[in-house]
């Protein structure tokens, strides 16, 4: 069965499993302690320190052991936030940033700090320049203590321009705290950033390990209470086989990555070409060049995301999604509603090491009528051919110039308290019912109605009038 959810966790790398359990038996005893059991365990644990910092490119003394990624996050901005209070309490991260990071952010502001927050193009990535006026803020007194940008994201696979935003930091005199848990198995990140997190688990290390580095001349205050073991940022009694396995795998992956992230990329290109042609109304979402080799993400109108993902499971492929339907609540994915993409039956590909063409063309094939099974238990109207420009070929919602009314009232179409992509399919079953220039009145409080339904129209050809609260208006041209 393909594993196609490889940015979510991966299995244990072969040099991890040795790794783990060769220093079972030598890495059991307390590595600060002076005896011949400890200092074997330290031996093994700062090899492993050089081993990991060497890929991060940091120094030794600067990186330390994490219980996770989220753990290193999290201490990373409290440590950094607290060692610079004096230069002031606004935090600026982007709107794509792991939740890990935004909740922390939510943390800061509820004790009284500021976040801006930077806003992301169509393909989820930042502008240099947005980043640098963020640092400045609006002139008042509070400086900014601290950045956080990615170094790919999670979700959709788009890099985003880490160096030049570090150049910005820099010049402010701003730290900038990258995560790198999605890229550090393909590369280290340029640019001179201060602080940087990662996991072990995205790129076949054992869970429960995560690496924070701290660049010289950064402040930082260790959120208390403090302790003697990695430089205070992670209390406790170290897990040393499984940090010897985590930094023996990232040095196994990474003497492969320049070799397997090309052949990958050709078979995300394979797959991003293909989905389009192969289900009609689906948008590739994402930046197409500046992006991680092996991640691939779409959505495809009028389709219930957990119920596409369960029939991929079914068809053998395992997959992941930041749709609204995969979540108990009625919001997409905070990615796709900062994107403005069309978040309705999406998929994310993450292909592991080792994934075959034929495994890739094996997935093409299963996928269309994957979605048409879940479109017909749907109800949903036959998609016809496309209209407009669509999103995949850079169109949006926008004024065709075509007729502005009829004079006919609007229909008004109840759908409130009904899930995407439920309420986008009455507004397709009923649009014909109005004549070319009337308007449809859509009543829905999902959430991600409010990506959606824009993006029906820009697929379909129609004009999106805007929303008043839970109303929103569409006027057909076509």
């Amino acid at each position: 069965m393909p594993y196609f959810d490889a940015a979510s966790s991966l299995p244990l790398h072969p040099v991890a499993r040795q790794a783990l359990l060769a220093s079972l038996d030598e890495g059991w005893a307390d590595p600060t302690r002076l005896h011949r059991e400890g200092r074997r365990a330290r031996l093994l644990l700062d090899a492993a320190r050089e081993a990991a910092a060497e890929a991060v490119g940091c120094r030794p003394d600067e990186l330390s052991f994490t219980s996770s990624g989220t753990r290193a996050l999290h201490t990373g901005i409290a440590g950094a936030l607290a060692g610079r209070r004096r230069a002031g309490r606004r935090l600026v991260v982007s709107a794509v940033e792991h939740s890990a990071v935004l909740h922390a952010a939510g943390a800061h502001e509820a004790g009284g700090g500021t976040v801006v927050t930077v806003p992301v193009d169509r393909t989820g990535r930042v502008a240099p320049a947005d980043f640098g006026a963020a640092l400045r803020g609006d002139g008042g007194d509070d400086g900014t203590a601290l950045a956080c940008l990615q170094a790919a994201n999670h979700e959709v696979g788009t890099e985003q321009p880490v160096a030049e935003a570090a150049e910005l930091c820099a010049a402010a005199g701003v730290p900038l705290l990258v995560d790198a848990a999605q890229s550090l198995p393909w590369g280290p990140v340029a640019g001179g950033w201060s602080l940087l997190a990662a996991s072990a688990h995205k790129w076949g290390g054992p869970g429960g390990v995560g690496l924070l580095a701290v660049r010289k001349g950064t402040r930082f205050a260790p959120p208390p209470p403090l302790d003697e073991r990695e430089s205070g940022r992670a209390p406790g009694f170290a897990g040393l086989p499984e940090i010897v396995a985590a930094a023996a795998s990232l040095r196994a992956v990474r003497a492969a990555a320049e070799a397997e992230g090309a052949r990958l990329r050709a078979l995300v290109d394979r797959i991003r070409a293909r989905v389009p042609e192969l289900v009609p109304d689906a948008e590739v979402v994402g930046d197409p060049v500046r992006r991680l080799p092996h991640v691939v993400t779409f959505s495809c109108l009028y389709v219930d995301g957990e119920a596409l993902l369960h029939a991929l499971d079914r068809a053998g492929f395992s997959v992941s999604s930041g749709s609204s339907c995969t979540s108990d609540t009625l919001a997409p994915s905070h990615v796709l509603r900062a994107m403005g993409v069309l978040s309705e039956g999406n998929v994310r590909v993450s292909l592991p090491p080792g994934t075959t063409a034929e495994d890739v063309e094996s997935f093409l094939a299963v996928l269309p009528d994957a979605v048409r099974q879940v479109r017909d238990r749907l109800g949903a109207p036959a998609v016809p051919p496309r209209t407009g420009p669509g999103p995949r070929d850079g169109g949006g919602a926008q004024d065709s110039g075509g007729p502005k009314g009829t004079g006919a009232p609007p229909l008004t179409v109840d759908s409130l308290g009904r899930r995407c992509p439920i309420p986008v399919i009455e507004l397709a079953k009923v649009i014909d019912r109005v004549p070319v220039g009337g308007t449809v009145v859509l009543l829905a409080d999902d959430e991600a109605a409010r990506l959606d339904i824009p993006a029906w129209c820009a697929m379909r050809g129609h004009e999106y009038l805007g929303a008043d609260g839970h109303e929103y208006r569409v006027r057909r041209l076509a």
